[in-house]
């Protein structure tokens, strides 16, 4: 362990680091030997360099390529994860460097992209013009292991209770409730009263199976006495909803500020339809030991200027 632990502190270095990354990636040592422009016989060098250091086997070599041992797994995890640390401290200094702000990078579900995420960015491009935002889109499953990881500053989007973990802090900052749309223009956008039978009998644009969102549909079916639609397609992107409600003529599941939006640029129609589900706050996630950059602190304050615009006020007594 003494070993080891030395090993990690002194003699691991930055290109030992990233190699492992690379060969986790391409799980072949010809295209880790491209991706770093090195020779393969260099790479595979350098892997036995680091596996004598650690006295651990990392990554068993075949002719159909490489793949991580437990011990590999353990060490990409730590490659990832110091790498994802090393960026985020030469970004910081670098824009105090340059006299920019610095750089956030968010994971964001669709639910909180548009108008939530957008106005937020907006607000703070006219705070600090040279502030820099990445943003990576997807669900929790994806990106929460990118925020473990820190390869993300934080997340923004549904708040499920089933993904929180004593490392995290989560922040609700509105309810949002979900809605049907159609294509513009549909049949049955003109309808004052459409029913969960009609969009059984369409295709339908649904969320992944593993989503809790899924199965909440798939239950309101059955509460008003219908089978949930057979042709789907299954996707969490709301850019693959918009795309198949109008090519297929689908129906589809969005949030309703997304779907508003939309539905003004003239892409989709909101159906008058009641979608009753219990679902989870619209809200930040962070990790709860680590103290966020600067910047990611002002675009934090700023979703919690925009999403109290989203919140419904109070009538005065």
């Amino acid at each position: 362990m003494a070993q080891l632990d030395r090993v990690l502190r002194s003699n691991i270095k930055l290109r030992h680091l990233q190699l492992l990354v690379a060969l986790d990636q391409f799980r072949h040592l010809g295209r880790t030997s491209e991706l770093l422009s090195v020779s393969q016989p260099a790479v595979s060098r350098m892997l036995t360099e680091i596996e004598t250091m650690l006295g651990q086997v990392l990554f068993l070599r075949s002719t159909r390529g490489t793949e991580p041992t437990q011990a590999g797994v353990a060490m990409v995890r730590f490659a990832r994860s110091v790498l994802a640390q090393y960026e985020r401290t030469r970004d910081e200094i670098g824009a105090l460097e340059s006299g920019a702000v610095g750089r956030v990078r968010v994971g964001a579900m669709g639910v909180a992209l548009s108008p939530l995420l957008a106005d937020a960015v907006e607000l703070l491009k006219h705070h600090s013009a040279r502030a820099t935002v990445l943003i990576e889109t997807g669900d929790l499953t994806n990106l929460l292991p990118k925020l473990r990881l820190k390869e993300i500053d934080l997340f923004v989007g549904r708040l499920e209770p089933g993904y929180a973990s004593p490392d995290l802090t989560t922040e609700p900052l509105y309810a949002e409730p979900m809605v049907a749309v159609v294509a513009a223009g549909h049949p049955l956008a003109r309808r004052r009263k459409p029913g969960w039978a009609d969009l059984a009998a369409m295709p339908c644009v649904m969320p992944p199976p593993w989503a809790s969102l899924r199965v909440k549909l798939e239950q309101q079916f059955h509460r008003y006495g219908v089978q949930p639609p057979e042709d789907i397609i299954e996707s969490s992107s709301y850019r693959a909803v918009e795309v198949f409600v109008r090519r297929r003529g689908a129906a589809g599941f969005m949030a309703q500020s997304a779907a508003r939006e939309a539905e003004q640029a003239g892409a989709l129609s909101v159906l008058r339809l009641q979608v009753d589900l219990d679902l989870p706050s619209v809200g930040i996630i962070a990790l709860r030991d680590v103290r966020p950059t600067p910047v990611a602190m002002q675009l934090m304050h700023f979703l919690r200027l925009a999403a109290a615009e989203k919140r419904p006020r109070r009538r005065a007594g």
